[in-house]
């Protein structure tokens, strides 16, 4: 295990910024580096040590957290500095597909550097969240040995040694938060256009919420026996799809988003229809 107290922090966007401020309310002493030098002044502020380049970061501590855009953005930062990766470990939390992080974590490794890949699970860069965590992939003995200086970011799940194995879970959840966050915008959008509170229907939402576990249950023992809806629960999605879509116009609210859940339950039908059994729509995404 890593003995380590230190660390090194580039990239100082929101995340970057409550990752230094996390390791420094640990108590572990932070490097930092940022390409715009108003953020480095503002996190030495609080106590980190500010590096003059990446290079320096680098060479500061053995282990350095990335916080950065993509992939591509750590090329642009590492780039420059490869010289000093020899014998570091680069724990690169930015987010990318996961063939992407793979690429990536074979070029830290090509430059003599230890890799691991990770994705941050939180409520926006709340890494404070009780609902927070990260997904870890890498080799094992890696993530073993800096497991505890890492733990200061927020709870880690460690998931296997392939380098992208971290990424394929987050990009996974985010599948399903970014049209669930569009789709809630469509929501308030009605209420309000129909003359009525937010505030008031905020409440109902949180509630109707709590049955999305058992939904997701349901899903997976779905996916994994095969079965697909029948033609009755296809009729009643379709039917339900064109009243969220009527109740949008009747309150003049744009709702592309309802057309495109229209549009899959309206091809699985049609497919099901076709094949003469149930066909799911998992079936059609995924090209079965």
């Amino acid at each position: 295990m890593s003995q380590n107290t230190s660390v090194t922090v580039i990239g100082l966007g929101p995340m970057g910024r409550a990752m230094v401020r996390a390791f420094l309310a640990a108590g572990t002493a932070v490097t930092v580096w940022n390409r715009s030098r108003g953020r480095v002044d503002e996190m030495a502020a609080l106590g980190a040590t500010a590096a003059d380049s990446a290079a320096a970061a680098l060479a500061a501590n053995e282990v350095a957290v990335l916080s950065l855009t993509d992939y591509p953005a750590m090329y642009d930062v590492l780039g420059p500095a490869t010289a000093a990766l020899a014998g570091r470990t680069i724990v690169n939390l930015s987010s990318d597909s996961p063939e992407n992080t793979r690429r990536g974590g074979a070029w830290v490794r090509g430059h003599g550097a230890e890799f691991l890949s990770g994705g941050v699970m939180s409520a926006g860069d709340d890494i404070a969240h009780p609902a927070s965590y990260i997904f870890y992939g890498g080799p094992a003995e890696v993530f073993e040995r800096h497991r505890e200086l890492l733990r200061p970011l927020s709870p880690p799940e460690y998931l296997g040694p392939d380098d992208g194995v971290a990424q394929l879970f987050y990009q996974a959840l985010l599948v399903t938060f970014h049209p669930w966050l569009l789709a809630f915008d469509q929501a308030l959008a009605v209420i309000e256009r129909s003359g009525h509170d937010i505030d008031r229907f905020l409440p109902y939402a949180q509630r109707s919420a709590g049955a999305y576990p058992a939904f997701m249950a349901d899903s997976v023992a779905a996916a994994k026996a095969g079965a697909g809806y029948d033609e009755s629960m296809y009729r009643m999605m379709i039917a339900g799809a064109r009243h969220i879509i009527d109740a949008s116009a009747d309150a003049g609210v744009d709702a592309a988003l309802s057309r495109a859940s229209l549009a899959w339950w309206q091809r699985g039908s049609a497919a099901s229809k076709a094949a003469g059994r149930p066909v799911s729509v998992l079936e059609l995404m995924r090209g079965s």
